[in-house]
């Protein structure tokens, strides 16, 4: 049970702005004859409410922006509320991107995008990440 809390934990900090790489660790899991459908649940579970925690990071964000300390201009979060506006939640699918993907999770925060809405459509792209990182790793391996 300890291999997937850890993988759990590592799928979490992935999905935050935190340098984790869940992918290795599952692959190393799948090799060692983890079981596949748990692997997965287990880490498409942890980077989810990783891009949750996001959410709530994003959601509670624009209180501060007009602090010194805030690390983002106002002009950058104006464009990423327009770029978010025009193409819409459906871009959600794609928080599992490891470029972007979180920024989109954060984005989704700040443009109080509903978490019954939210949690679906990243739900599904991060677990259809995780299946293709198994299904590709049990293809190399046989």
């Amino acid at each position: 049970m300890s291999a997937y809390l850890l993988l759990f934990a590592t799928a979490f900090g992935a999905a935050t702005l935190l340098p984790f790489y869940s992918e290795v660790l599952l692959v190393a899991q799948l090799n060692r004859g983890l079981d596949p459908m748990l692997l997965w649940l287990f880490a498409t579970a942890g980077n989810t409410l990783g891009a949750v925690v996001n959410w709530v990071i994003g959601w509670h964000l624009t209180h501060y922006v007009d602090r010194r300390w805030f690390p983002v201009r106002q002009q950058a979060l104006d464009r990423a509320q327009r770029w978010f506006q025009r193409y819409g939640t459906w871009t959600l699918l794609f928080s599992w991107a490891p470029v972007g993907g979180d920024a989109l999770t954060v984005v989704a925060g700040i443009m109080k995008v509903r978490l019954w809405l939210f949690l679906p459509l990243v739900t599904l792209g991060k677990g259809a990440r995780y299946a293709a990182v198994i299904l590709a790793a049990q293809a190399i391996g046989n």
